[in-house]
């Protein structure tokens, strides 16, 4: 059994000023750890690394976008955030390709060192204008999983056309057991509550049955995640939500929070 697997749930958002506004939609996310993606490749007929099949998985899609090994990108970061992860275990979890396309509004990284603990978690957010920011939360050494706490980081790329690019995100996340959850209040400069959204799942196996179960269940999961995006955005618009135009992405890409000392480090 591999520790790359399938996460079968739901995500749900709900806003709350300045009106309110509700959505869930059920969705299935793949762990992927990436010492395991040569071999999910062979083994799996219907899953391809970095070329077109039904469910794929590209590095393009992630990190720095550009193709390149995925674990140098992280070891990189973490390594500027003085923690060394070299040979550790390094998991996401995002939505595949299905059909060649995908679209992740974020992707959750774990990243431990040698030793098996988690040392970094880092949330990788795009939005729909094509830019992308990544959340590097470093971990006191030898923390447990079930050991993280609560944590905040700061909203540094435009993300709703219905929201300013300012305040903060207040995260809670158990990682992969047998259940998965992500959940992210989203806070404005004075702490008020603006959104809430929650990603959840249960763990399934990852084998060539259980993609095509889960593809059968959700055959247009890309089309219904950014044409659910856009939906909701209409729904809010005829509601009177006020647009703001899009602002420059930020010129970094990569913004390190050290949970123990609350440092905050930007690099590209």
């Amino acid at each position: 059994m591999t520790t790359s697997a399938i996460y079968e749930g739901q995500v749900t958002h709900q806003r709350h000023k300045p009106m309110g506004h509700r959505l869930r939609y059920g969705v299935s996310s793949v762990l992927i750890d990436l010492d395991e993606l040569e071999d999910l490749d062979r083994s799996i007929p219907i899953f391809s690394h970095n070329r077109w099949n039904l469910v794929s998985f590209h590095n393009r899609d992630h990190g720095p976008r550009d193709g390149t090994p995925l674990r140098e990108w992280v070891e990189r970061h973490m390594g500027d955030a003085g923690v060394d992860v070299t040979g550790g275990s390094i998991q996401l979890l995002a939505f595949p390709r299905l059909f060649g396309y995908v679209f992740n509004p974020i992707t959750v990284w774990f990243a431990r060192d040698r030793d098996g603990y988690l040392r970094g978690l880092l949330y990788e957010v795009h939005n729909t204008f094509g830019h992308a920011l990544t959340h590097l939360v470093v971990l006191p050494e030898g923390m447990e999983d079930n050991d993280v706490p609560s944590h905040i980081v700061s909203k540094d790329l435009h993300v709703s056309p219905f929201f300013d690019r300012e305040g903060s995100y207040l995260i809670d996340v158990s990682l992969p057991a047998e259940r998965f959850g992500l959940h992210i209040e989203y806070l404005d400069p004075d702490g008020a509550l603006l959104l809430d959204a929650t990603l959840w799942g249960r763990r399934v196996e990852l084998t060539t049955w259980s993609l095509i179960r889960q593809f059968l269940r959700n055959p247009l999961l890309t089309i219904k995640v950014i044409g659910g995006i856009h939906l909701e955005a209409a729904k809010l618009f005829v509601k009177g939500a006020k647009y703001r135009s899009v602002p420059p992405p930020p010129v970094a890409t990569v913004k390190t929070t050290h949970l123990a000392t609350k440092r905050v480090v930007d690099s590209v």
